[in-house]
């Protein structure tokens, strides 16, 4: 539940901004919908539950297809429709944080019989970290991922053009290369760098760091 959601939330933000921008594309194709379902990648889901398993909930949706072109501001509607995605699951994060703060300080979770307790804390933990997971891994600056439309929004012409153009060829291999690497090897770069960064801001949005 949690990782259908915050996959389908990432990529509604997507859309909703998109939308919002007067790009009629991403509501023609389906794609303006809380429906999780509608914005599911099967490799991208899989890779998440798997990762997941170590902590770090990292993976992608369906992507939605946008035309910056029809935007007001091409440019930069197209930039915050893309960050509305990373963004998304930050703030999930954040609720699910409060909630479990709220939790624990008021007894609620302690006061639930059985294994409820614990059933929930582990709900709401992974809430918090898939979320990270996927606002930090989704900030990485190759193709497809968020993070280079991100960069390339504030590159000039002509390089804008060329980041882009590297990253739908070498830098969509070298993110595969990298998905690709056994999780745990000691040539797991993603975890390697992502794992400190998740666990900090784990830290902060529970208020422990």
């Amino acid at each position: 539940m949690v990782i259908l959601f915050a996959l389908g939330f990432h990529e509604f933000a997507h859309a909703k901004f998109a939308d919002m921008a007067g790009d009629p594309t991403p509501r023609m194709m389906g794609r303006v919908t809380l429906n999780p379902f509608k914005h599911l990648d099967p490799i991208g889901s899989i890779f998440i539950i798997l990762s997941s398993l170590s902590g770090i909930g990292i993976g992608w949706g369906k992507p939605v297809m946008v035309r910056p072109d029809l935007m007001r501001n091409p440019r930069w509607d197209h930039f915050v429709s893309v960050a509305a995605g990373p963004i998304s699951n930050l703030l999930q994060a954040v609720i699910y944080a409060l909630l479990l703060k709220i939790g624990l300080q008021t007894g609620l979770l302690q006061s639930m019989g059985g294994d409820s307790p614990d059933l929930v804390r582990v709900f709401l933990v992974s809430g918090v970290l898939i979320n990270i997971g996927l606002f930090v891994f989704n900030l990485i600056p190759l193709g497809p991922l968020d993070g280079h439309w991100m960069v390339g929004a504030f590159m000039p012409e002509p390089m804008r053009h060329h980041w882009y153009q590297f990253n739908r060829g070498i830098g969509s291999m070298v993110f595969l290369l990298l998905v690709l690497i056994p999780a745990g090897s000691q040539f797991d770069i993603l975890r390697r760098v992502l794992y400190p960064i998740v666990d900090r801001i784990f830290r902060l949005v529970m208020g422990a760091g």
